[in-house]
């Protein structure tokens, strides 16, 4: 396709246009993010001195790069983090480091939710009766199930769903602190569970 050039009357009332504009505060105009170069370039191509001398009228918008995602929630690593420290500061330091010792552990690799979540109840419950104060959960990470359709499918649903029933009665009662495993315990795809005293 060939660049249609401007002839000598659209060049003359553009340097008419030029010369009565002042340069614009892009800041307060617009978004460059949003707005930038497709809304400066229109529908169709811009012709070489056009482009030259917008470039010079708004000056050169140099938006910072956005992390582009469209999951709404935090990932799951990012929520652990964020949840407040309930257990000791100085457990919690050995527990992330990996330096204490599960006192049970249950694997619920490869069971559905329905067998998964009274498996889990009766562990946690059991344990806590026991007096254990650290449990390992294993859940696996997961495998990518998503086919593309038009709902969003979880990468592992049990590695998603465990922390959500252990922050539910009556496990709840149960547990002080959620956190993910060291990378010897399992990393992203096992929690330690640090029980709460019982009483």
């Amino acid at each position: 396709m060939t660049r249609k050039r401007l002839n000598k009357d659209d060049l003359s009332l553009w340097k008419k246009v030029a010369e009565r504009t002042e340069k614009l505060d892009v800041d307060k105009l617009f978004r460059a993010e949003i707005d930038g170069a497709a809304a400066l370039k229109g529908p169709g191509p811009t012709p070489p001195q056009i482009r030259k001398t917008t470039s010079v009228l708004l000056g050169k918008p140099n938006p910072k790069p956005r992390r582009n995602t469209h999951d709404l929630v935090p990932s799951l690593p990012e929520q652990m983090r964020q949840s407040p420290v309930q257990m000791d500061s100085k457990a919690f330091g050995k527990l992330k480091r990996g330096k204490m010792r599960p006192e049970g552990r249950i694997d619920l690799h490869g069971m559905t939710l329905d067998r998964a979540h009274p498996a889990l109840t009766k562990f946690i419950l059991g344990s806590h009766a026991k007096g254990r104060r650290l449990v390992l959960v294993i859940t696996g990470k997961g495998k990518m199930r998503d086919e593309g359709g038009p709902i969003p499918v979880r990468h592992g649903v049990l590695r998603h769903q465990v922390p959500q029933w252990l922050s539910m009665p009556p496990l709840s009662s149960a547990v002080l602190q959620v956190s993910q495993a060291h990378i010897s315990h399992g990393g992203g795809g096992a929690y330690y569970v640090y029980l709460r005293r019982h009483r």
